[in-house]
């Protein structure tokens, strides 16, 4: 099976700072920092659980910084051209070195980041690391650069304003002088002659204040201001082409498996197409990710050797204008269509560094408006999906924290600790309900979204256009498409309103002609709550359903299946889920511990409960307590509870149909938890096993003569 990509993005140097004092404009000192070592092994199979696959890890490269690092050998920068305490993450002052921040010891920040990689590795996920090709910090200078390599600029002609062999672009004999105070917090003034060219195209010697003006322009054999407009000096190689490839191979060797590379679009395609053909063939399954907000070159830089695209212009900028009201549901159709050719290539998101929170007073004010647009996001094309750490408890972005002011986006300039992460990663007890729940919804659905063979490689129909027009359906504020692969069927529909709706979608005839759908009864299950509903699956034919505010459906049913219309399973029990759902756990746990069968005889009430077990010894009291350990071990990992259908002539290798109630119906629900267990069971059931409160042993019995082990246990 293929998954779907799902990355999460991380700052290091906020993700485990534990230092609360966020002072506006402090210190290192003063509001600390995280460290490459906050990614523990615990920290990290969270991050996975989520149901990510990559982690993008932002920062980790050297850059320009106020904190001084003199005494370890590292040049200090001028506070004038640094913006902020911390300074910028794409002002990178050497690209072989990593972040001195980011180290317990200093002197082993690149050993401690290979063995961050390593623990990445380890816990089933694959890194991906910034990539900054177009500028570097003003007073670049690689102090741990491989033996042999020329830094950049060392060779550079500087009488020449542009030399296709120049790394940098000169203003010939001017100093450079921007609309900025160039005397720092010592009373020293920054000098430089002949001043460079600005890293955002800018390339006299003035840049204003909101230039990039902390940044120097690298010289990709362009000549922006060539006498007959701009020309290009690509053959023979450029000096820059070939530092910046052994720059991506350095990396790519520490078992980098990914780069996202910093405004891509500013570097010409034709070295793209070079560097990537020398990294891939090197490392095959390494992949770029392009910056790139220009829908026209989109091709071009896919062409290029770029693996993955941003879509930004389009499809951010249309689910953010859908979520806050602006813009129909319906215009989410458009923008797939206009980039259906490459629509695998292009990475969505609805948050990262440079845009506003979802929550924040400046986009929506308040996350749960993002679950319709995570729903679109997630499962309606095969393509990955970017989330920014914190977005999964509703991180506001409304601190003032230095220089990066209160404007809804998360600072990367200043030191600084993020509450809701903090609380989500390291102190959990403290979450919020509203956090938690809300994290439960973003890993049910990323789950969804790379555990569904009809998300990660099945076909995609978009059901808007025959939906327009009926009075059931608000193409203003709802969105439905199918997902399908082999016998599997997704009905997605995601309701963008404030309030539950009750929606009936059509599904055309065309889509049972595209998709081969027969006409038939069926029973779906929605998988994110696990309610159930029968219905007739015919051509122009409506799909009823009950969509909760600012939420969604996702209904999976099998065209192979045949359901009589009988009730599944029906029983009149009124289960306390999270005693309920321990029970799984300790069938699991069981079975692990003992190689037994799942219980013979359950009492599951809300008080206390018991269960029996045939084993083949009688525990030791050290056994014992690794049962309540291992229980407890698996509540804490937050695993996901979720839901799927299947025959019951079909059962998956893991689940024992001997065990079936002789009248069960042919349809069968199926509740995992994680990838820890699957049982067969309609019982009511938490979201996630954090939800169950923690697990009590109450004692336990032995009967010798049958080798029946009881154990009563309590939920807390």
């Amino acid at each position: 099976m293929n998954k779907k990509l799902i990355i999460y993005q991380v700052l290091p140097r906020l993700f485990g700072n534990r230092n609360l004092t966020r002072k506006e404009g402090g210190t290192i000192v003063e509001n600390g920092c995280g460290k490459l070592n906050d990614f523990d092994t615990a920290t990290l199979r969270r991050i996975r659980n989520l149901g990510i696959t990559h982690i993008w890890f932002t920062g980790i490269i050297r850059h320009a910084t106020q904190t001084d690092y003199s005494s370890f050998g590292i040049p200090r920068q001028h506070a004038s051209i640094v913006k902020g305490e911390a300074g910028s993450p794409y002002a990178i002052a050497d690209y072989y070195d990593v972040m001195p921040d980011l180290a317990m010891c200093v002197d082993k920040r690149m050993e401690e980041w290979e063995q961050l990689v390593h623990r990445t590795h380890e816990a089933g996920m694959k890194v991906i690391l910034d990539f900054v090709p177009n500028h570097v910090a003003r007073e670049y200078q690689s102090i741990v650069r491989p033996v042999g390599v020329r830094d950049l600029g060392e060779d550079d002609d500087v009488s020449k304003h542009f030399s296709p062999q120049n790394d940098f672009y000169y203003c010939c004999n001017q100093s450079f002088e921007p609309e900025i105070n160039l005397t720092g917090k010592d009373g020293l003034t920054y000098q430089e002659f002949p001043a460079k060219a600005t890293g955002n195209d800018r390339f006299d010697n003035h840049p204003g204040i909101n230039d990039w003006y902390e940044t120097i322009k690298l010289n990709y054999g362009v000549d922006y201001c060539d006498a007959g407009g701009r020309s290009e000096h690509f053959n023979p190689v450029p000096d820059t082409w070939i530092k910046m490839v052994d720059i991506l191979l350095f990396w790519a060797a520490k078992g980098v498996d990914g780069f996202r590379c910093d405004m891509a679009e500013m570097v010409p395609p034709a070295f793209w197409a070079y560097a990537t053909q020398i990294v891939t063939n090197r490392y095959p399954d390494i992949i770029f990710i392009g910056e790139v907000y220009n829908p026209s070159r989109y091709r071009t830089y896919i062409q290029s050797g770029f693996t993955y695209l941003y879509d930004k212009v389009g499809m951010y900028d249309c689910v953010r204008g859908v979520m806050r009201g602006e813009r129909p549901a319906s215009s989410i159709t458009y923008e797939w269509q206009s980039l259906d050719d490459i629509s695998d290539r292009m990475l969505y998101f609805l948050e990262n560094h440079d845009e506003q929170r979802i929550a924040s007073d400046f986009f929506c004010g308040d996350a749960w408006k993002g679950v319709p647009g995570l729903l679109v996001s997630a499962l309606m094309q095969r393509n990955p999906l970017l989330i920014y750490a914190g977005q999964e408890f509703g991180e506001r972005g409304m601190d003032k924290e230095g220089y990066s002011g209160r404007d809804g986006r998360t600072t990367i300039f200043d030191y600084w600790a993020l509450e809701t992460l903090y609380r989500g990663y390291f102190n959990r007890e403290a979450l919020s309900d509203e956090e938690l729940h809300l994290s439960l919804v973003y890993q049910q659905i990323l789950r969804i979204a790379n555990r569904e063979r009809a998300i990660s490689e099945g076909q995609f129909f978009d059901l808007m256009y025959v939906n327009s027009l009926s009075e059931r359906f608000n193409p203003r504020q709802q969105f439905a498409f199918l997902r399908k692969f082999e016998d599997e069927v997704l009905l997605v529909i995601a309701n963008f309103s404030a309030q539950p709706v009750n929606v009936e979608v059509t599904i055309p005839a065309h889509a049972f002609q595209v998709l081969d759908m027969p006409e038939k009864d069926i029973l779906a299950v929605d998988l994110l709550t696990g309610d159930t509903l029968s219905t007739a699956l015919k051509k122009d034919a409506a799909f009823y359903a009950e969509v909760p505010a600012h939420g969604g459906r996702i209904y999976k049913f099998s065209t192979k299946m045949n359901y009589n219309g009988a009730i599944l399973n029906e029983h009149n029990k009124d289960e306390f889920p999270p005693a309920h759902t321990a029970e799984h756990l300790l069938n699991q746990v069981m079975l692990q511990l003992f190689g037994c069968e799942r219980s013979t005889n359950a009492h599951i009430e809300r008080r206390k409960s018991k269960m029996s077990f045939v084993l083949d010894h009688k525990p030791t009291r050290q056994e014992e307590k690794q049962i309540e350990q291992r229980m407890n071990e698996q509540i804490e990992a937050d695993l996901p509870v979720t839901y799927e259908l299947v025959n019951r002539y079909q059962l998956p290798d893991d689940v024992d149909a001997d065990r079936l109630p002789a009248d069960s119906s042919d349809v069968i629900r199926l509740v995992r938890i994680g990838n820890f267990d699957v049982c067969p069971c309609i019982g009511k059931h938490v979201r996630s096993t954090s939800q169950i409160g923690k697990f009590v042993m109450l004692g336990t019995n032995w009967d010798e003569n049958t080798h029946t082990f009881r154990v009563r246990f309590k939920i807390v």
